[in-house]
């Protein structure tokens, strides 16, 4: 009876770790280039009172054993990376990761930290920068004279100058991909930084083989469907009342237990 207690418990704790996570991803539903995350669960350990197979008083096996489980936890969250809706803005440092890819962000401790939030700007020096003013690698800098900017899906960086016909080449995007991208560390500022578990960032070219292409102009919003998010809140809700409904009759058979008398 105190077993049950404890194994309801736990499947209240780990709904209202679904809920968490499940706000987190409506606070983000404009977020651009957000990634929603999923919760996966997983039971704990059982207590066996008898196992599949045991031979019973006239020696045969019995099919199946008896075993109670004690709840259940919380074993991921996992970082879901399909695409979001695209959104078309005409800002020429706008840009879009069709396909596999995340931008490079050098932070200001020195480190590489990865995006997939296009909306670039520019600072006071002409460089291209996030919306934190951290640089994109390999670092790209604007001529103040310049008249105009475009993007090829390739990631090349041009710009015409003031006096001038031919267009200017400024430096080309590079992205970067990992073989586990779930095993990202989400760093927030839309920022994930590599693990052990997401492998080396692998470098290369926009369109290349294994990387999207880049599209000027528009942005990746956030991938979460609210429809969705709002269905696995009721379930989640739902799934805590029940629990609790579990710890009230456990309690009420204790509370009926306690009153016996001969």
């Amino acid at each position: 009876m105190i077993s049950a207690l404890w194994t309801a418990a736990t499947g209240m704790n780990s709904q209202q770790k679904y809920i968490d996570v499940i706000s987190n991803n409506l606070a983000n539903v404009n977020t651009t280039g957000f990634k929603k995350s999923r919760v996966n669960f997983e039971d704990l350990m059982y207590q066996i009172f008898r196992q599949p197979g045991t031979p019973n008083a006239q020696g045969a096996q019995v099919p199946v054993g008896i075993e109670v489980g004690h709840g259940s936890k919380v074993s991921a969250t996992e970082k879901i990376f399909t695409p979001g809706n695209v959104q078309a803005t005409e800002n020429p440092l706008d840009i879009l990761i069709e396909g596999d890819g995340f931008l490079q962000v050098m932070q200001p401790d020195g480190t590489m930290a990865y995006t997939r939030d296009g909306s670039l700007k520019q600072d006071s020096t002409g460089r291209i920068v996030t919306s934190d003013g951290y640089p994109i690698q390999p670092e790209i800098y604007i001529p103040q004279e310049a008249t105009s900017i475009s993007i090829t899906s390739d990631g090349m960086v041009t710009a015409k100058i003031a006096g001038s016909n031919d267009p200017q080449q400024l430096g080309q995007i590079q992205l970067a991909r990992f073989s586990n991208a779930a095993g990202l560390n989400s760093m927030g500022r839309n920022l994930y930084g590599p693990t052990v578990a997401s492998g080396e960032p692998m470098v290369g070219l926009a369109g290349t083989e294994g990387y999207g292409t880049i599209a000027q102009g528009f942005l990746e919003m956030s991938n979460v469907k609210v429809v969705e998010e709002m269905v696995n809140m009721i379930a989640a809700q739902r799934a805590y009342d029940v629990n609790s409904k579990a710890i009230q009759a456990a309690d009420e058979m204790l509370k009926t237990a306690n009153q016996l008398r001969r």
